[in-house]
């Protein structure tokens, strides 16, 4: 039987994030053989992955990958921050990014595709990583923006190093023109930065969901009640154009410059460029924005139950 050294112990569990004497025992099972040692863990841990699926994960990572004029995003989660800072997590996290360059957009697309070095799908090799390190994951959404001319550029606020493609908010901003790549380039950052610190609702007016127009318009008719019925006309319009230049992209004051709207940017942008410049799309995704997160129980109280 082969030795099982120390050295082999850590590196199985470098490459699958299992604890030490879980580790141990894997390589015990097969005479020392790492790859089967990684199986091996997966195998005894997929019984558990399904239990933990019940179980919150709103940290993780949002992880963007760009290729000049198609860049891809996703996010996926963990349960602690801790696990959010694993190798292997931010592995999984860089390639199917890159995997999502070359899907269809979709969520399920992306789950389905190999995932590189296996045989296993991307869904598959997630459920390794649950059985493996033992916390719930989600590979919870994805965007994929193309421009047949321009660029996508992008942005990741709160990187886990200066520079990496790996963070808290990441943004995908898509601009279509024949215009200098490099000035767009540059553009693109700057309009995805304030992306990432205004967080619109849309683009424009036309791309607000009616029900929240309609609860807008609500509030504001409820707020000057007893006005006659042409004059509350011309409040809730006024007071719907207000909200828009809150909201819509376009309309909002650049945050690199405040004199200016977004849309005045653009514009002015078309001299430089060289062609006209249009903002044809954009994607925000903040980490574990819209997921309800459980309250810890007291500390105290937790320590005074365990001793009981």
């Amino acid at each position: 039987m082969a030795e099982i050294t120390a050295a082999l112990v850590k590196e199985l569990r470098e490459k699958t994030g299992a604890g030490m004497m879980d580790c141990k025992r894997a390589l015990t099972e097969v005479a020392g053989d790492l790859e089967a040692g990684i199986d091996w863990l997966r195998q005894k841990g997929l019984a558990k992955a399904a239990k933990k699926a019940g179980r919150v994960a709103a940290e993780g990572l949002v992880a963007v990958e760009s290729a000049g004029r198609h860049a891809a995003m996703v996010e996926v989660n963990s349960e602690t921050d801790f696990v959010a800072r694993n190798d292997s997590f931010q592995a999984f996290a860089r390639e199917a990014a890159k995997l999502a360059l070359d899907s269809d957009g979709t969520l399920e697309g992306l789950q389905a595709k190999t995932f590189p070095g296996s045989s296993d799908t991307v869904n598959d090799t997630l459920q390794g990583l649950i059985a493996t390190i033992g916390e719930n994951m989600t590979l919870r959404r994805v965007a994929k923006l193309e421009v047949a001319k321009g660029v996508i550029a992008s942005y990741v606020h709160g990187p886990i190093t200066p520079g990496a493609s790996l963070g808290k908010i990441g943004v995908l901003v898509a601009l279509e023109s024949e215009g200098n790549v490099e000035f767009l380039s540059t553009l693109g950052r700057q309009i995805a930065m304030h992306v990432a610190a205004t967080n619109p609702v849309a683009l424009d007016a036309s791309g607000v969901d009616p029900a929240v127009l309609e609860r807008e318009s609500n509030i504001l008719r409820e707020k000057n009640a007893g006005k006659p019925d042409h004059v509350m006309a011309k409040i809730v319009e006024s007071g719907l154009k207000s909200y828009y230049k809150e909201v819509t992209l376009l309309e909002q004051p650049f945050v690199h410059d405040g004199s200016k709207t977004v849309s005045q940017v653009l514009k002015e942008a078309e001299g430089k460029a060289g062609a006209p410049v249009t903002l044809k799309a954009f994607v925000r995704y903040a980490l574990g924005e819209g997921i309800e997160k459980e309250e810890g129980p007291d500390f105290a109280a937790e320590v005074a139950a365990m001793s009981r």
